[in-house]
């Protein structure tokens, strides 16, 4: 009865000050170490621009899938590296050096000259500050989680960790709040020059707190009383998954309950925002403030489920909030669509697009970087139509060897093989996108033709090239005009060296409605709280199965191999299965000429979690975590 009576107190006695500063030193550091790593992902175009742009296509694409790689795939090494090193020497010191490692490695890129500076070096050193991050990052997770569970009473666990699970959408949110603050102070321009700089450099103010708070912290209470004992593990990564009675749990960790988890994650917070952008062609700003808005509105069920997980169990919450995903999956991101662009979801109500082509013209495009070229006929037409959220279907009755055709309403149009057509694949690529546009805009499609500027020397040309806008040269030469010396005329790319050779200025004119087509979203008809209601309603789902995890995966494993066994099957789940959702999703989409088609990654990835999870794994809210060794 006295061990009944200790337990019931526990239960519902009031956090002490001591347990409020665990819990805050330990967020704090992942909310910073989250922010770090998201800065990255947001900014990649403007650090793309200073150390990769330079360099030759095939070099641009290796430096980027190495960047990729370095973010996601490294992570289960630094669990595997972190984890023994927590299990070995403390908890408190491994995560210390995780957090230091990525504040360092954060705060460096700040500073880190581009490479037209010094050259190839810059983008080497990226890469390698980049596999640092994810490193530190795949650290950091299992030792904060496995820390403040250690110091939880029995009975609050999943509340008391459920404070660690808001920290990724925090650091999301803050990194967000940092660059629409910094992007809003200095400018878009001077931002995408310099100013994307700032949000790193800020990092090291993060950096020193983290580390002040942390290193007045004390040991976890189960390791130390561990250690005392003398039962700890002399080689956790041999016995975590050497052994068939550890290995067999991680197994069960991973896929019965963290792959679901990190495909529902990964949907809600990271799918949807570049569904919103990179589909519905909201514009990012706006995206990113729907974004955080609901990342406000909804961070707060991360604590709450997890207080709910003590409760009622880690395994309900966590199945319950797969089989909603899996069940509104596809009506929440066609509401989105009617919301954030309601002529492109009439549009694709109304027409949609066919592609004949040989049967082995089309291939799968998988394209994790974003810097894939496509190549043959078939891929180049599909790929033009997935980039404008057009739905097609592929028809492969052509001849072997002939190039793919487009049929849009009642208007057919010739694609082309970029390999065949060497020197000649530019000019056939832009008449190639210039007539499926044009084609495209009046089915009905939300197509915007923006203003072009052409020199002198090639505006006879242009008004011939462009018939449907019924141009007078003469009209347009007694308009406005603009002088532009040639050194700008060959920045701009209204030039050529060659053809600016000899020149000392030009005339440039503007021609409304001459320039190139973009797919967008009419900011008028973009309805923010429906749109807002329904990332919510995904964030939800996101904290149902996020929020109560870091609990179940402290309670699965002793505490002699703790902090590698849940390290490895977290971050191999997260860094993997969820890392991969976007660029695999977005494939799945382009294979079937459908926007909503990439949705059965998530759903079916989920659905296996669910049956695993309810089959075998265990609940364990009622598990004494001290006891297990």
């Amino acid at each position: 009865m006295a061990n009944v009576s200790t337990v019931g107190n526990a239960k519902s006695a009031p956090m002490t000050g001591e347990q409020k500063k665990v819990i805050f030193a330990s967020s704090l550091g992942t909310v910073f170490e989250w922010y770090d790593f998201y800065l990255y992902g947001s900014l990649a175009i403007y650090i793309g621009a200073t150390f990769f742009s330079q360099y030759p296509e095939t070099t641009r694409n290796i430096f980027a899938l190495l960047a990729f790689a370095a973010g996601f795939l490294v992570r289960p090494f630094g669990a595997l590296v972190f984890g023994r090193l927590g299990d070995l020497v403390g908890r408190k010191y491994t995560f210390l050096v995780t957090i230091l490692i990525m504040g360092v490695s954060t705060f460096v890129v700040g500073l880190l000259p581009g490479a037209a500076t010094i050259g190839i070096a810059a983008p080497i050193i990226l890469i390698l500050l980049r596999m640092l991050q994810g490193l530190a990052l795949g650290g950091e997770y299992g030792g904060a989680a496995t820390y403040v569970a250690e110091h939880a009473p029995d009975g609050k666990r999943g509340y008391f960790t459920s404070w660690i699970q808001t920290t990724a959408t925090l650091g999301l949110f803050l990194s967000l709040v940092v660059i629409l603050a910094v992007q809003f102070i200095v400018g878009k321009e001077a931002f995408a020059e310099w100013g994307w700089r700032i949000p790193f450099l800020l990092s090291v103010v993060l950096l020193g707190v983290s580390v002040w708070i942390r290193l007045k912290m004390n040991e976890s209470p189960a390791f130390a009383k561990m250690k005392e004992e003398g039962k700890g593990s002399k080689a956790p990564l041999t016995e975590a998954f050497g052994q068939w009675r550890n290995a067999k749990i991680a197994l069960l960790a991973l896929f019965g309950a963290v792959v679901g988890q990190a495909v529902v994650w990964y949907s809600g917070q990271f799918y949807a925002l570049f569904f919103l952008t990179g589909v519905l062609k909201v514009d990012g700003q706006s995206a990113n403030i729907m974004v955080a808005c609901s990342l406000l509105l909804g961070t707060g069920f991360f604590v709450f489920f997890g207080w709910l997980s003590d409760k009622i169990g880690r395994k309900p919450i966590i199945m319950a909030g797969l089989l909603l995903a899996m069940l509104t999956y596809f009506p929440l991101f066609k509401a989105l669509t009617w919301a954030g662009n309601p002529a492109l979801a009439e549009a694709q109500a109304t027409v949609r697009a066919t592609v004949t082509a040989a049967p082995d013209d089309c291939k799968f495009q998988f394209n994790p970087t974003g810097t894939a070229k496509f190549t043959t006929s078939c891929d180049i037409a599909t790929a033009f139509l997935t980039k404008n959220s057009v739905p097609y279907d592929v028809v492969t009755t052509a001849a072997a060897g002939t190039p793919a055709t487009l049929k849009i309403g009642e208007q057919t149009i010739a694609s082309y093989d970029a390999t065949a057509a060497g020197d000649q694949a530019k000019a056939l690529d832009a008449a190639f996108q210039k007539q499926t546009n044009i084609a495209l805009h009046d089915s009905g499609y939300p197509l915007v033709r923006g203003a072009a500027k052409v020199p002198e020397s090639k505006l006879d040309a242009f008004v011939a090239a462009n018939p449907e806008l019924a141009l007078d040269a003469a009209a347009i030469r007694a308009g406005e005009k603009a002088t532009m010396p040639a050194a700008d005329l060959v920045k701009g790319k209204l030039l050529t060296a060659d053809e600016a050779n000899g020149v000392t200025d030009m005339a440039v004119y503007s021609i409304a409605g001459g320039g190139a087509f973009t797919m967008v979203a009419d900011p008028a008809n973009v309805n923010w709280v429906t749109i807002i209601a329904v990332l919510t309603v995904l964030v939800i789902y996101v904290t149902m199965v996020y929020g109560p995890i870091a609990a179940l995966l402290v309670e699965l494993f002793p505490t002699r191999i703790r902090y590698t066994g849940m390290s490895l099957p977290y971050h191999i789940g997260n860094g993997w299965f969820g890392g991969l959702l976007p660029a695999t999703a977005f494939a799945m989409s382009a294979a079937q000429g459908d926007i909503y088609f990439g949705l059965w990654y998530p759903i079916i990835f989920a659905g296996l979690t669910l049956v695993i999870g309810l089959l075998f794994l265990p609940e364990t809210k009622d598990r004494d975590i001290h006891a297990m060794d």
